[in-house]
């Protein structure tokens, strides 16, 4: 059999994969079939007036992706393919305009965090000296449970803000609350363990049960939270709670419901996710004791988080197991590696152990306790009678509900005016109907000037 491609010297292509390429494509034609044999490497080299080792290469790279095999004493062999190849065609880059980015004049996103206030030059210093860290330490997993620097830092400020009492051995540091509640999910059987939630909660991790397999059990709130006695009702193991400012609608679960929580625990053998994501930040009165520090038989799993009270950049989050999770922690996770990096854990240790942190917080406590206030103020002044403010006692965010007004509609010519207001409605599941008018107005990230403006600009836009 003779070949005969078409080799050119000058193309920068080189001359082994010009021929690779020649007999590659007659077999993805047809034009060589199945079976045939193709010339010797020393045959199509005299035949091609090319090297040995120029065709050799080029049938070496047929041999490794399947298209021809060597056998003994007859030579290279086409294979028989599943079938017929299309010959790839480049086609250049086709351009796709992007849609338009909306413009966007005021964003009451909750979630988003005051960035002129960001102590970035401490936090910088902190980063450079956690890079003086033993080398072997920085470009290497770490402990699985996250660096024990940080792990005694974290406990530390447990007690003394939360009082709540724990070994570093107890805490596990993970990339975000979402990612630690996935690893929760595994030490429980899904088969078998129901969970419930609050309804409305965070839909995020809803989501994460949800995507666990987890049969979702949905809890209603009274007016001072978890309706408990609904939840005794349940055959759930584990419940979910946001105790010390439920999200979305802000209420603090008082202390007869925690002890009757607790005592469920003790009834139902069952655990309690306590997510205490923003108690850092409770306007007019002192942050109410976590539930984990009333917490005597070890039942509740505590889950903190640095995104809402410093930033979500450095995706930093930890939970406090109970003593009796910890040897199922190991069992199931020991092949799991830490997901924050090491040099992120090491200078929020330092961050945390110079006394920054505390700092930062209480400072950011009055800026966003002004914040609150210019928002709530704003609304009466412009809204009035017509608005009804629900949640905002604590954290970075309230409800709103506009008088004879549907959130939707609300949203939609908000954001037509570039001001962007977010509907509750998500944070509701199952049977329950239509969920309230609420519209979510998040202030951390805004200015006091842009809050008030926002709203002024909201009553024009909603003509109220």
């Amino acid at each position: 059999m003779e070949l005969q491609p078409i080799l050119d010297p000058t193309n920068r292509t080189p001359l082994y994969m010009q021929v690779y390429t020649y007999i590659k494509e007659e077999i993805a034609n047809g034009h060589l079939q199945k079976g045939s044999k193709l010339p010797s490497i020393r045959a199509l080299s005299q035949h091609l007036a090319i090297s040995k080792n120029t065709v050799e290469a080029a049938y070496q790279q047929l041999l490794a992706e399947g298209y021809i095999e060597s056998k003994p004493r007859v030579g290279f062999i086409v294979k028989e393919l599943e079938e017929p190849l299309q010959s790839f065609v480049f086609q250049p880059d086709v351009l796709v305009k992007a849609p338009k980015s909306k413009q966007i004049r005021y964003n009451f996103r909750y979630g988003h965090i005051d960035l002129a206030h960001f102590p970035m030059k401490t936090w910088r210093k902190c980063l450079l000296a956690a890079m003086d860290s033993e080398q072997s330490e920085l470009l290497w997993y770490g402990d699985r449970q996250g660096d024990i620097g940080l792990r005694k830092e974290i406990q530390h400020y447990l007690y003394y803000a939360r009082g709540i009492r724990c070994s570093a051995e107890q805490i596990v540091i993970g990339s975000g609350t979402p990612q630690l509640i996935g690893v929760l999910c595994q030490l429980f059987d899904f088969r078998h363990d129901a969970v419930a939630l609050e309804n409305p909660c965070y839909d995020v991790i809803r989501t994460v049960f949800q995507n666990h397999h987890f049969s979702i059990l949905p809890i209603e709130l009274e007016e001072d939270g978890l309706n408990i006695d609904q939840l005794q009702a349940t055959n759930a193991k584990l419940v979910y709670v946001t105790p010390s400012h439920q999200l979305p609608l802000g209420m603090v679960l008082p202390i007869g419901k925690r002890q009757k929580l607790l005592k469920w625990t003790q009834q139902s053998n069952g655990l309690i996710i306590e997510d205490d994501y923003d108690s850092e930040f409770r306007y007019g009165s002192k942050p109410v004791p976590a539930l984990k520090a009333l917490d005597t038989e070890d039942r509740v799993i505590y889950v903190g988080t640095f995104s809402k009270v410093f930033t979500p950049a450095i995706r930093t989050s930890f939970v406090v197991l109970p003593q009796r999770l910890l040897a199922r922690f190991h069992e199931r996770c020991a092949n799991y590696h830490q997901t924050v990096p090491i040099v992120i854990q090491k200078a929020l240790a330092r961050f945390m152990r110079e006394g920054h942190f505390e700092r930062h917080i209480r400072r950011m406590r009055t800026i966003y306790a002004k914040k609150r206030q210019a928002l709530i103020e704003a609304i009466r002044e412009y809204f009035g009678d017509q608005a009804t403010i629900i949640g905002d006692k604590a954290g970075l965010h309230l409800l709103v509900k506009i008088k004879d007004k549907n959130a939707n509609e609300l949203v939609q010519k908000a954001e037509k005016a570039g001001i962007f207001v977010y509907s509750a409605a998500k944070y509701w599941f199952g049977n329950v109907g239509t969920p309230p008018s609420y519209i979510l107005l998040g202030f951390g990230g805004m200015s006091e000037e842009g809050i008030r403006a926002g709203i002024r600009e909201l009553k024009r836009v909603w003509e109220i």
